[in-house]
């Protein structure tokens, strides 16, 4: 890799044509919001105009990355004139704890709202240690 490349990519990674990344789009960080309960995390991610086929969740190591890429919005026959929606596709990633359980990690999509339900591992779970008196 040339130096150049280099350069381009640490300044923009979207800007680059790749397998993954066909052809140069912004790339938006979606908005989410992060609860947590006793039993789970739920991070709740803003997605417009991502459908469940163009989504694409992976987990390697500790980093969950949630990827979306969304179609032409421009109705047919009409002529954009002004738009505050900017077209692109949409990247964030997580670095998860210890304490997950990767293997019930769910997610659901519904009405470009991505809700991922991470499950806590048994023993991460809080719970009340009962004391006896002697």
């Amino acid at each position: 890799m040339s130096t150049q490349t280099q350069a381009l990519e640490k300044k923009a990674p979207a800007a680059l044509a790749t397998p993954e990344r066909p052809a140069a789009r912004r790339v938006f960080s979606p908005r989410a919001d992060v609860y947590e309960t006793p039993e789970e995390i739920v991070v709740v991610a803003e997605l417009p105009g991502v459908s469940e086929e163009s989504l694409d969740i992976t987990l390697e190591q500790r980093e969950l990355t949630i990827r979306g890429t969304t179609a032409a919005t421009t109705p047919e026959g009409y002529r954009l004139i002004y738009s505050e929606y900017g077209e692109g596709n949409y990247e964030r990633r997580f670095v998860l704890a210890d304490s997950i359980d990767r293997n019930g990690i769910a997610a659901n999509l519904k009405n470009g709202v991505l809700q991922l339900r991470l499950p806590k591992v048994k023993e991460a779970l809080a719970r009340k240690i009962p004391v006896k008196a002697e």
